[in-house]
Order: structure tokens, then sequence, then C-alpha cells
């Protein structure tokens, strides 16, 4: 005897069949993956280190060099030689990472003129400031995919709310509602963001905040729409007359069946915040220079048109990611379609 099968495995089983949206989806969490375990990927600090018959882990310490034999009390530099002739003594070692250089690190015993090009030490060479191009991809990747999740994620929660309570209650409370997020869209966002960038010192935390309270009035329209519909269907009046409270008929009832126009924007919705996010910080708006950004890899490239390596790796990364995102947004749309079979 075969088992129901729930909307939701439905759902899935047709996003399954879409191999496009399907193999982007597993695609992207392996690119994510990646991206959260860059510190053990990208780093001038070992893993692990055996000195003088005791082990270490200069990835998770900051160790003084005295530890390893050196004068001063100050935190090691990986790159001096004189710590290098250290641990090429009889049983001393150190695992160090697969790119040997963090986002913000520079080897300042490598004398060549930065930006320098591609080469053995540096893979996609180096930015104007001599640090590293594929460790600053690879941090600025995490920070660009984390930022959008934690984005999309607030700015859904306050779609839903806002477009649930003008859907649900409809009358004076939508049409306030509608009004004020008419005038809320007005407000200039560019210009808001210069004036506080001007006030205060950017951070990843000011544009989270500022991004989210103007991102989610396009998602409120479509749960708004949603809930209108099916505010009026024979369940919720059903639920009504048995004396169900306002929030637990939202909870239970309307809002499990208004949630498909939300789950299939999510990855488009990823796919603006990391256009915004870069967009900012290419113009200088965005996060500091100390925190590594795709943004900021661009201006780097437009202001040194020679320099290829800096302009083309970081396209390739925003192309490949908007196109996972945008496979799966389009998978997903057509797995809830419910007209598909």
């Amino acid at each position: 005897m075969r088992t129901a099968r729930t909307p939701w495995r439905r759902a899935w089983e047709r996003f399954k069949r879409n191999r496009v949206g399907y193999f982007s989806l597993w695609a992207f969490l392996v690119l994510l993956a990646l991206a959260l375990i860059s510190p053990l990927l990208a780093n001038e600090k070992p893993l692990i280190a055996h000195y003088d018959g005791k082990t270490y882990f200069p990835v998770l310490v900051d160790y003084p060099e005295t530890q390893f034999g050196g004068d001063f009390l100050t935190p090691v530099d990986w790159y001096d030689p004189f710590i290098h002739a250290q641990f090429r003594k009889d049983g001393n070692w150190a695992l160090f990472t697969l790119i040997r250089y963090s986002p913000n690190s520079v080897n300042y015993t490598d004398y060549q003129s930065h930006p320098a090009p591609p080469s053995r030490v540096h893979w996609l060479g180096t930015d104007p400031n001599g640090r590293d191009i594929v460790a600053r991809l690879l941090f600025g990747f995490a920070i660009s995919v984390v930022f959008a999740i934690a984005l999309t994620i607030i700015g859904t929660l306050i779609g839903i709310a806002a477009g649930a309570v003008q859907g649900y209650y409809g009358g004076w409370v939508d049409l306030t509602g509608q009004r004020l997020i008419d005038i809320w869209n007005a407000v200039p966002i560019l210009y808001i963001l210069i004036i506080l960038a001007a006030m205060f010192e950017p951070s990843i935390l000011l544009l989270l905040f500022l991004f989210a309270i103007f991102g989610w009035t396009q998602l409120s329209d479509y749960v708004r729409a949603e809930f209108l519909r099916n505010r009026s269907l024979e369940f919720v009046k059903a639920a009504r007359a048995m004396g169900l409270s306002n929030w637990r008929i939202i909870r239970r009832h309307i809002l499990p069946n208004s949630m498909t126009p939300v789950i299939t924007f999510l990855p488009f919705r990823m796919s603006e915040a990391i256009l915004g996010l870069t967009a900012l910080d290419f113009l200088g708006l965005g996060v500091p220079s100390s925190i590594p950004s795709l943004g900021e890899l661009l201006r780097f490239s437009k202001e040194n048109l020679d320099a290829w390596w800096l302009g083309v790796p970081t396209f390739l990364v925003l192309v490949v990611t908007l196109l996972l995102l945008t496979f799966i947004g389009d998978a997903l749309r057509d797995a809830f379609d419910t007209r598909k079979g």
C-alpha cells in the first residue's frame, strides 16, 4: 500500500527532475561549504606545528615568537625565514594550509611590485596592496554568501509579517499598510548610505541593517496577495467558525498555504543581496578594506586595467554564483507550480 505524498514531497520530486536546478543546488552547497571552511584553506598560519616535542595549533592561537626560538614577544611572522629555518630542524615540522596566505596578509619578504601577476606563489596574483587574490576571492565569496543568507532570512521574516497582517485583516489595515509601504519605497537608500558612510564607520552589520529595513517590501506584496486569496477559502471560514484565534488561523492554516512565492523567490533575493553588496563595495560605500569583498576587487580592476587577474576571476565568481542561484530559483518555481506534473 503506497503512502500519500505530501505537497512538499511532490514539490521536491519535481525539483529533482529539473537536472540543471538540482545540480546547481549541490554545486552551490559545495561552494558554500568550501567558503565556510576558508580559514582552513587559506591562512598564513599552519594548522598544526610540532616544535621541541610539543604540538601547537597556530591557526587557533596566536603564539609569541619566543615560543619558537625568537627574541620578541610579538606574534609569529610565519613568512620570516628564521621561523622557517626553525621548523626545518630535526623533529620540528608544521602543516600549512593549501593557500599560504590569509586575505589580509602581506609577505614583506617578497620584493616584487604589486599588483603582481599570477605565479607559483600567488596562483592568481596579488592586488595593489600585495594581498593574495585567491584568498581574497575565497573569503569575499564567503562573506557575500553569508551576508546574502542573513539578509534573506531577516527580509523574509519582515516581509511575511507585514504581508500577512495586511492580507489577513484587509480593509483599512491593508490600505494604511500599502500607503506606508509606498512612502517607504520612495526613500532614496543610496543617499542614506552616503550620509551614514560619512557619519559612521562602514561595517557589515550596518549594511545588513540598511538592506534589511528597505528590502522586504517586494516580498510583502506577494505574501499579501496570497493571504487575500486564501483568507476567503472554506477551510479558513471553518476555522473561524470553530472559534480559533486569528494568530492560530494565520500560523496553522493560511501561512503554510502562502509560502510558495516566498520559497521560489529566496534564491533571487540572495542574488540581489550579493549584487547589492558588490555594487556598494565597488563604489567605496561598503565594508572596510580590511574585510575582503568582491566589489573591492572589481574596483581595483577598474583602477588597474592592465592587471587582468584582478577582474577576470572576480567576474567569473560572480557569474557562476548568480547563475547557480538563478537555476535554483527557476527549478523551485517549476517545482511549486502545481500545473506541472
